[in-house]
């Protein structure tokens, strides 16, 4: 079940995260730094601390090892529809799939918890182009703002419509 603590994905850990450890909170915090220093506040939707413990948010981190890899998130925004959040590759784990494998993994849960759709949103500048198209790989198609975004010439908007059994 892709929802318990812990989930092998690959050659990586995916585990639930309760974002207590030293590591994970120093590669969200570089996250949103990062974030923000690439976009302007009206445009940078990436999501603080308390954010991430809202209790509709739940952030998987990646392992290999006693090495975190990467990190993702999901965002319940009703009981149809779910966002993917802070996704991130930690330094020096880059190229070597662990977005892909964390993305795969939000896909499953997302699956798991009988969402219709799975959306994200991103930046439109040519930083945040490698980004783009792994979701496109993976089968997610443009769309319009969603949830409680606006029309933002500096994001993109990105859903993937999921089957229910």
């Amino acid at each position: 079940m892709t929802d318990n603590p812990i989930t092998p994905v690959g050659r990586l850990t995916v585990v639930a995260d309760d974002l207590s450890g030293a590591q994970v909170l120093a590669l969200l915090a570089a996250h949103h730094a990062e974030m923000a220093d690439t976009s302007p506040a009206e445009s940078m939707h990436a999501l603080d601390l308390t954010a991430l413990r809202d209790p509709a948010v739940t952030v998987w981190s990646a392992w290999s090892g006693d090495d975190l890899a990467g990190c993702g998130a999901l965002k319940e925004l009703d009981h149809e529809h779910a966002e993917i959040k802070s996704m991130r590759t930690a330094d020096g784990h880059t190229g070597r799939g662990v977005a892909a494998a964390v993305l795969a993994h939000l896909v499953a849960v997302a699956h798991e918890r009988r969402y219709r759709r799975l959306s994200l949103e991103t930046g439109a500048e040519d930083y945040f182009a490698p980004a783009r198209r792994l979701y496109q790989r993976h089968g997610f198609t443009e769309c319009g703002p969603f949830g409680g975004y606006s029309p933002d010439p500096l994001s993109r908007f990105f859903t993937l419509r999921l089957v229910r059994d």
